[in-house]
């Protein structure tokens, strides 16, 4: 190991909370900055251990799934990663701080002798045409260690041998688990960072050593976020260091705790953007709530992750074909990593058609890496819209509630042309239909009708950025205290139980960046006219948007009618590969939008500036509206 934690925590809480960061965060820097190191240049697939078995997992099992996904045809059609959870340690040899597998779970494994290696297994699944994932925690100790109502499947041996975590071996265990052992993928769990402290009654019985807890689940405010950022960019360092290939997807679990919702995208290939889900329809409701409006931070490369699918068991079995369509249709439509958790030894045929679905699959796998928007949002009805590669739309309609629903979908919705026919056709039965204008449609409780639509855009030669979120990147959302987001739907924890005062909102992220919504939800509105198209963000901002062939940028820009901070004005600029090209006024609450029109010609990266110095910025969200890159 070259650097332990304890040095780097306390050189990390005097860094500033932007990784990159600058005299000036709001300055331009020509280059992109959301993740894309590693294999994530669309969302991983495959399969993980921990909802099938929890911690006892062993080789024959991992052998067996991964031979099934080949047979079945699920591996050629995208679910390629073996990913081993929770399980597979027995101990830290404390001689050399060396980590010693379960070789009695592993078999293969014994060719080391007394030091048994993972090579042979992960050899067998690339030999597959597979790729291999292995657990790992920030801390000394693992979740399992924390919350597992049995230790038989857990790290065996006396307190050192137990700390099995990344705490203090960072460098030492990334180089084992890449170089060494030949994996591919990595999840980073965090439970050693917030449930070790001194007064908890697993340390105060001897069992482990303490760690003060520097990250709170339910409180952001005491969590040490740029301590965390500092542990992952030490990750992400011996990645590369390992991998001169760049072969390797990095995974951030830490459940949406720590503001990572914001900052996930710039760290990992994959970032969790809540706690575990659990095969309860409330459960998926609580997830999918924690990633849908975060489009703007999903990118090619940097994913939003609700966590692994879990169909198979519970309100996703076969006894519930719609919930278990819905689960995987709006995954997809969330750019989600699809990675199945199921025990495929005995999942139904019904079942694999599901996760088999092939045009599902090509929507999360769309190369164009656009999250979908939100174009209706109410408690029990979202309209889903993602823009793809081709300029076709996905579009998903999702009955969130209990009673059925009658649905117009409007040629609007898709940000097509009224005035031509637009050709659905049913990802699920396969059939086609076609509507000028719009459509009525029957959805059921739980139903998520999902379509591939063809038709003609409603904006001649140009895009707007909120068709393309995955070519634009909040790089400062304006974000200053992060504050809880009231939004995402709360359910009874299946593992909590009714105790305490409920499960009340702790996931921060309120007020970020939304493609055709305010920061806060709201309809685009500047001087008392609504936009349909547009990007709301916070006040002392910069967004960087990738260019390919647009010859220019057009926004009409302004401060929104639902800022709170009246006296502060904004100043908006547009940048060129670093260079200014157009810049506005100080605009006032109240006063007519401007518009801007930009030559981009030639220019590759575009970068949008909101200032407003001395203003608040969680009550000065500003307005993009009808920001499109044009053709001409």
């Amino acid at each position: 190991m070259t650097k332990g934690w304890s040095v780097l925590l306390l050189a990390a809480i005097a860094m500033p909370c932007f990784a990159n960061a600058t005299a000036d965060p709001l300055a331009p820097t020509g280059r992109w900055s959301a993740n894309t190191a590693g294999r994530a240049a669309t969302p991983p697939m495959g399969w993980n251990s921990y909802n099938a078995f929890e911690f006892a997992i062993d080789e024959d099992k991992i052998l067996y799934t991964a031979q099934k996904l080949v047979d079945s045809g699920l591996a050629a059609k995208g679910y390629r990663y073996i990913n081993l959870d929770e399980g597979w340690v027995l101990k830290r040899r404390v001689s050399d701080g060396h980590m010693i597998l379960r070789a009695d779970k592993f078999p293969s494994a014994k060719v080391g002798g007394d030091t048994p290696t993972f090579r042979p297994l992960t050899d067998r699944l690339h030999a597959m045409g597979l790729k291999a994932g292995i657990y790992s925690e920030l801390g000394r100790n693992t979740c399992g260690e924390a919350f597992g109502t049995s230790d038989v499947d857990l790290p065996k041996g006396n307190v050192l041998e137990r700390e099995v975590g990344l705490y203090g071996h960072l460098d030492q265990d990334m180089a084992l688990y890449f170089k060494d052992w030949g994996f591919d993928y990595v999840k980073v769990d965090g439970c050693g960072l917030r449930d070790y402290g001194p007064d908890t009654e697993r340390v105060k019985s001897g069992k482990f050593r303490a760690l003060p807890p520097i990250m709170d689940s339910n409180e952001v405010t005491r969590t040490d976020i740029p301590a965390i950022q500092a542990m992952f960019r030490q990750i992400n360092a011996a990645l590369v260091r390992d991998n001169p290939d760049g072969d390797y997807i990095l995974s951030l679990c830490i459940w949406g705790a720590a503001n990572v919702r914001e900052w996930g995208k710039d760290y990992g290939g994959v970032s969790r953007t809540s706690d575990d889900i659990a095969p309860a329809w409330g459960r998926l409701l609580v997830n999918y709530d924690s990633a849908v409006t975060r489009t703007l931070y999903g990118h090619p490369g940097s994913w939003n992750d609700p966590d692994m699918l879990f169909i198979g068991t519970g309100d996703f079995d076969s006894h519930h074909l719609t919930e278990a369509r819905s689960h995987f249709a709006l995954w997809a439509m969330l750019s989600a990593p699809l990675i199945m958790g199921a025990d495929l030894r005995k999942t139904p045929q019904s079942l694999m058609d599901i996760f088999g679905n092939a045009d599902i699959i090509a929507l999360d796998q769309d190369p164009a890496g656009n999250q979908a928007v939100l174009a209706y949002d109410t408690s029990d009805l979202h309209i889903l819209v993602k823009t793809l590669a081709s300029g076709d739309k996905a579009v998903a309609i999702f009955n969130r509630g209990s009673a059925p629903l009658d649905v117009s979908l409007r040629s609007s919705h898709l940000k097509f042309s009224d005035a031509a026919p637009i050709e659905l056709t049913d990802l699920w039965s396969k059939q086609k239909t076609s509507f000028t204008g719009r459509t009525k449609l029957h959805v059921d409780p739980r139903e998520t009708l999902i379509f591939r639509a063809h038709g003609t855009r409603a904006l001649q030669d140009g895009s707007y950025l909120s068709e393309q979120p995955g070519s634009v990147n909040p790089a400062v959302d304006g974000l200053t205290s992060p504050a809880v987001d009231p939004t995402i739907f709360r359910t009874v924890a299946g593992w909590a139980g009714t105790g305490g005062s409920g499960d009340r909102p702790s996931y921060a992220g309120w007020g970020g960046a939304r493609p055709d919504s305010t920061p806060y939800g709201k309809v685009l509105e500047m001087a008392g006219k609504q936009y349909d198209a547009g990007i709301g963000i916070l006040a002392n901002s910069r967004m960087e948007v990738r260019n390919t062939t647009a010859r220019r940028f057009v926004a009409t820009v302004g401060i929104d009618d639902s800022a709170t901070d009246k006296t502060h004005p904004a100043t908006f600029a547009v940048y060129g590969d670093g260079k200014l090209l157009a810049t506005s006024p100080a605009m006032a609450w109240g006063t007519p939008a401007r518009p801007l029109s930009v030559s981009v010609a030639g220019v590759k990266m575009i970068e949008l500036v909101a200032r407003a110095p001395g203003g608040d910025n969680a009550r000065l969200p500003v307005t993009w509206g009808g920001a499109a890159l044009m053709a001409r």
